[in-house]
């Protein structure tokens, strides 16, 4: 069983699909500590002048060290319509303008309480239905597995992984630098990585940002094309997994 681990996110980069639609389970790390400015609440569109800017979801204030599993949204139905007003300079140039909207949409009206999670949770289910992507998260937090023994921040996913009997853990690439590999090997977990994203997206009469939200990515790229980007990803993260 190849497994997959990441913190839910809103809205995130392509590269978070493409791990979630080559792993054969995928766990929602939700017991980390909420951390402020970081990808737990956010996530970058293009700019209507240049670059690009981050949408925000709005958390109730709470003490240090609360874990990303307890933040509450502040304000469910305002937090939707800024993301959409913010969102609406696509309109007339980017050709999937509505159905991203609905997406957006679709996502709040999922989203059955204030949890940041829960929200995180919808926008990827829903994107994932859209991109045919096979999607059932189980939450961390609701394993009931025994984590107090985790030394270091790459001990996070091996203790999880030989929890669940994972013959192999798949993470992107960026997150290498966390794991010591001989840990790997005496668990007699493969440890693999998935590639670089290498999408590129005409957006005229914007300049191309990177690893922009995928509410970007599906603005320009159709459902298909998009889809048809993550399959070949799958195959190649299957047949060629990097150790």
């Amino acid at each position: 069983m190849r497994l997959g681990i990441m913190q839910p996110y809103p809205f995130p980069y392509i590269g978070y699909f493409e791990l979630m639609a080559s792993v054969d389970r995928w766990i929602a790390f939700d017991i980390a500590q909420y951390n402020r400015h970081s990808w737990m609440n956010r996530n970058r569109i293009l700019h209507p002048a240049e670059g690009w800017q981050y949408f925000v979801i709005p958390v109730r204030k709470a003490p240090h060290g609360t874990r990303l599993a307890d933040m509450v949204v502040s304000d469910l139905r305002e937090t939707e319509r800024r993301l959409v007003a913010q969102l609406d300079h696509y309109r007339g140039r980017a050709p999937h303008h509505g159905a991203v909207i609905e997406i957006v949409r679709e996502t709040f009206s999922r989203t059955r309480s204030d949890a940041l999670v829960t929200l995180s949770l919808a926008s990827l289910a829903v994107v994932a239905e859209r991109l045919a992507i096979p999607f059932a998260p189980e939450r961390c937090s609701s394993l009931g597995l025994e984590l107090d023994d985790v030394e270091h921040a790459g001990q996070w996913a091996l203790r999880i992984a030989s929890g669940l009997g994972a013959s192999e853990y798949l993470n992107p690439p960026g997150g290498r630098t966390l794991f010591r590999t001989d840990e790997w090997q005496a668990a007699q977990i493969r440890l693999s990585f998935t590639r670089m994203n290498q999408l590129t997206y005409n957006c005229g009469p914007y300049t191309f940002q990177e690893n922009l939200s995928i509410l970007d990515v599906l603005m320009w790229c159709s459902v298909d094309e998009t889809s048809a980007y993550l399959c070949k990803q799958r195959m190649e993260n299957t047949h060629h997994a990097e150790q």
